[in-house]
């Protein structure tokens, strides 16, 4: 029985630790398959292998420049994540802010 995709949406795809290393690499600019094995010190048939899934989930584009192809981050598929990421920022924000409140009152315990 063949194994279900896991790489289906940019969630899946991101949820990969090498695959959010190649879009940290390409965030600054296109690079070729080359120079992503460079820069994050992996064989080059695993790179293009987590290239095929972003570029599937369209987190990455390519075009070719003569006989070499250079990939470069499309960050529109990232507006779903960062949309359902932002829904929690309340939540954190509270979290935080209750923390301080501890903190402080802890800092005055420890001053008297």
């Amino acid at each position: 029985m063949a194994r279900a995709t896991t790489t289906s949406d940019a969630f899946n795809a991101v949820a990969e630790p090498r695959r959010r290393q190649i879009l940290d690499a390409l965030a600054s600019g296109e690079r070729s398959v080359g120079e992503l094995v460079e820069a994050l010190q992996v064989a080059q048939p695993v790179v293009s292998k987590h290239l095929k899934v972003l570029r599937d989930v369209d987190l990455v584009a390519v075009r070719e420049s003569g006989r070499r192809r250079l990939y470069r981050l499309n960050g529109a598929p990232l507006k779903t994540i960062h949309d359902w990421v932002r829904s929690y920022e309340q939540s954190w924000s509270e979290a935080f802010d209750r923390m301080d409140i501890v903190l402080g009152e802890l800092r005055s315990q420890e001053d008297q």
